[in-house]
């Protein structure tokens, strides 16, 4: 697969075209439009028997280019990148960044797709492939395009991990109308992605998203929070309005299949998100983060100091929030009382 990386320094599953599928999908082409061409021919000499041999010239060039050099642009261009021996081949021209072509990369591709192909019968545009890391004609180089394959064989499905539980209904107060698509494929696929980043790298990648979307909503990213958790929370909210819109109250959850700790889509209200963490721990505790948020810097409480150790877990003897003991015996320790 080729490493195609998008101006967000997102990868993207793209798999370059082999050079024999794409010589099938070129001799397919020649065999159609040389086809056309000569019916062109024929039906032209018929109506142009009493001109005299240089109109006939003219006629027969005018042809040629309009046969095989503007038929293959113009269904290139019309097509969005599938021609009749690509469709045939399952393959598609698109640019760099992975969108359908416009008629300027067609022109380009058709333009010297005359020398490469038709001039040099396929030579050139050979040993260009051959050259090329990504299998690409002096026409994509030039073109910013690349032929890919559309048929690729179904894989593991990839999926957006769920955000912490304390942060399931915690943005649901924010307006994401001024969110474009592209900064939420570019996050999705992110976090599609994230355990296989390096940490340093992915945390870096997680912060910049992270401002980008935070500058969008209009509302700065809350302190404590880790980027990529702060960023599976907002999508995790866009998906559960979603949802509702389509299925109505019932809706998030099932699409989201359910949380744990509780948590779903409506755990929270826009009000009630910054006063409450989340179901199931209590004000005051530290929140628990996944690995997968977490800084690269991180360090587990047994590789602290015995200092700095009791700020992040209770002492000896004392229940932790959530251990299953006795409500009696958390208050003594904290003070603190859960509601019944």
């Amino acid at each position: 697969m080729s490493e195609l990386v998008t101006g967000e320094a997102v990868a993207l599953e793209l798999r370059p075209a082999k050079l024999p599928s794409r010589a099938l999908a070129v001799l397919i082409d020649l065999v159609v439009a040389w086809a056309v061409y000569v019916a062109v021919l024929l039906g032209l000499a018929a109506a142009t028997a009493s001109l005299d041999e240089a109109a006939v010239a003219a006629v027969s060039v005018a042809a040629f280019l309009l046969v095989l050099v503007g038929g293959p642009i113009a269904v290139e261009a019309l097509s969005h990148g599938r021609s009749l021996g690509k469709l045939a081949c399952g393959l598609r021209v698109v640019r760099d960044d992975g969108g359908p072509i416009r008629f300027r990369h067609a022109l380009v591709r058709g333009a010297f797709g005359v020398v490469e192909i038709l001039a040099t019968f396929g030579i050139v545009a050979c040993i260009a492939s051959f050259v090329s890391a990504r299998g690409r004609r002096l026409g994509d180089v030039f073109a910013g395009t690349l032929v890919v394959r559309e048929r690729v064989p179904a894989g593991p499905a990839a999926f957006v991990p769920p955000p912490p539980p304390w942060l399931v209904g915690r943005f649901s107060g924010l307006d994401l109308s001024a969110v474009p698509d592209g900064l939420w494929l570019a996050i999705r696929q992110y976090l599609m992605r994230m355990g296989q980043l390096d940490p340093q790298v992915g945390w870096g990648m997680a912060e910049r998203l992270a401002a980008d979307l935070s500058a969008r909503t209009g509302a700065p990213v809350p302190p404590g929070v880790p980027p990529a958790a702060y960023l599976a929370a907002v999508v995790h909210e866009r998906r559960s309005r979603d949802a509702r819109r389509a299925f109505g109250g019932g809706g998030a959850a099932s699409a989201w299949g359910g949380l744990p700790g509780g948590g779903g889509p409506g755990a929270g209200t826009a009000g009630q998100g910054a006063a409450h963490p989340g179901a199931g721990y209590a004000v005051g505790t530290v929140q628990p983060v996944p690995p997968s948020y977490r800084s690269p810097d991180h360090r587990s409480p047994d590789h602290l100091s015995p200092r700095h150790r009791s700020a992040v877990e209770p002492p000896a003897g004392e229940p932790s929030a959530g251990d299953g003991r006795s409500s009696d015996a958390a208050g003594s320790g904290t003070g603190f009382v859960p509601p019944v």
